[in-house]
């Protein structure tokens, strides 16, 4: 205690500029006590409170405000009872709190620092348990970690509340019960490994309102973190980076469609700066050629859209609707061979260059002016060894770099455009196996049943030659 004392004098001299609390005064501490011996600076400041940490009440998946002034302006985060006050200086609410319910150990959440409240001085002490709190509040990666991830197979861990979760593959909170559709695309982008280094090597950004990518830095770093004190996150501050940057296109008030949500966010990250790793892996190019103009044109694309047959109108004599069956390979491939004129637009199309990870998107919904229809047809695909090249003229050098793709993530759709809902299956590299994620839903699913679907969006891994 006298440690801590001489402490409490050493740090509330100094780091009390950064406590505004949001225009509230919070840097009076700066001038009320006297600089300590510099003999001391050196010590670890200890804090007698660490004990009264509470693991089971820290949530750090919401969107970073004081809970009382709503500031996001240097918000702080009780480790006791797990709510959110902005400042710590003598006018703030962190310093109200303190003083109130006698909870004493604070963290920045933006900086990651721990502080003693009312003293305000920094913790800067070794502790296990603060060490595993900024793992998960804000958890880093570096090249070691990530090669581990990849190469040393699955990693088990337990959570606070006993139950077991596989790291990568943890269920994300469904936020309104409107964001099925965003947790399938992240849960199947997070299968792209080029992707997914990138973003789990990324800094973590102090800045008050990240960037997209940062965001979806976030939200990966918590799938992939084996340190979590839960066995699932929730995308709740990346929504609310979405909803900003879309304009309230994508937001948690209603549901979406997760093939238009995948095409606006890849489009979206390509415009990050210095970082072209989305066109390394989905960019690919088609040839048009436009049969009434006489023209022909190239253009990149980042997923494929491929028609589905029209649904039968009448019933069979079982009086059972027919739900029609349809090859990826020999029937809807066709799109892309070069001969086969669309119907609507009298165009033609040939794949002048494969990316490295395909995405397909099959139009299963039609919107008229009074609903939106959705089409049951039943699409067979294979899961590993899809040779685009048996199917559709490639060119001789995409060739030689092979044409063959292994699924690795496949977006279902079940139910009514109305009342239905997404879940996404994914390939876990690590371990070899398919599992379903359903939101906070995730089982171990056989190959077989990836294709019993009625699958909406698909993410091919292009094989080695």
């Amino acid at each position: 205690r006298k440690r801590a004392a001489t402490a409490t004098a050493t740090a509330t001299a100094g780091d009390g500029g950064d406590d505004s609390g949001g225009g509230e005064s919070g840097g009076a501490e700066k001038t009320t006590t006297a600089a300590a011996p510099s003999s001391a600076t050196s010590m670890p400041i200890m804090c007698p409170y660490l004990d009264t940490i509470n693991a089971n009440a820290l949530d750090f998946d919401f969107e970073k405000r004081c809970s009382i002034s709503l500031s996001d302006v240097h918000a702080y985060g009780c480790l006791v009872c797990g709510k959110y006050f902005a400042g710590r200086g003598k006018s703030t609410h962190a310093y109200a709190h303190s003083l109130e319910r006698a909870h004493h150990v604070f963290v920045h959440l933006t900086t990651g620092k721990v502080y003693c409240l009312p003293d305000s001085y920094e913790v800067t002490q070794r502790d296990v348990t603060l060490t595993r709190i900024r793992d998960v509040l804000r958890p880093q990666f570096d090249e070691a970690v990530v090669r581990a991830l990849e190469t040393e197979g699955p990693q088990w861990r337990r959570a606070l509340d006993g139950s077991e979760y596989l790291v990568g593959v943890t269920g994300l909170n469904n936020l309104n019960k409107h964001t099925d559709y965003v947790n399938a695309v992240l849960q199947s982008l997070s299968r792209v490994k080029p992707l997914r280094r990138a973003l789990l090597l990324t800094p973590n950004s102090e800045a008050e309102k990240p960037s997209l990518w940062e965001r979806l830095s976030e939200i990966t770093k918590k799938v992939w973190n084996a340190r979590n004190f839960k066995g699932h996150s929730s995308p709740h501050e990346f929504m609310q980076c979405v909803r900003a940057r879309s304009k309230d296109a994508f937001n948690v008030d209603q549901s979406g469609d997760a093939a238009a949500f995948m095409r606006w966010l890849l489009n979206e990250l390509k415009k990050t700066p210095s970082n072209n790793v989305v066109e390394e892996c989905f960019q690919g190019q088609v040839e048009i050629i436009d049969d009434v103009k006489g023209a022909t044109s190239t253009s990149p694309f980042l997923m494929l859209s491929l028609d589905l047959p029209p649904a039968p109108l009448f019933q069979d004599v079982m009086e059972k609707n027919i739900i029609p069956q349809v090859s990826l390979e020999h029937s809807l491939l066709k799109k892309f061979d070069g001969v086969t004129a669309d119907p609507k637009s009298q165009r033609r199309f040939k794949i002048t260059k494969l990316p490295q990870y395909l995405i397909v998107n099959y139009s299963r919904f039609t919107k008229n002016n009074f609903f939106t229809e959705k089409n049951p047809t039943i699409v067979t695909f294979p899961v590993k060894n899809l040779n685009l090249a048996d199917h559709v003229p490639i060119p001789e050098a995409e060739r030689r770099r092979g044409a063959k793709y292994n699924l690795v993530a496949n977006i279902v759709h079940d139910g009514t455009p109305a009342a239905g809902g997404y879940r996404a299956m994914v390939y876990h590299a690590p371990d070899g196996n398919w599992y379903e994620t359903q939101d906070l839903n995730v089982v171990e699913v056989l190959p077989q049943q990836v294709n019993l679907t009625e699958t909406y969006v698909q993410i091919y891994e292009r094989a080695a030659s």
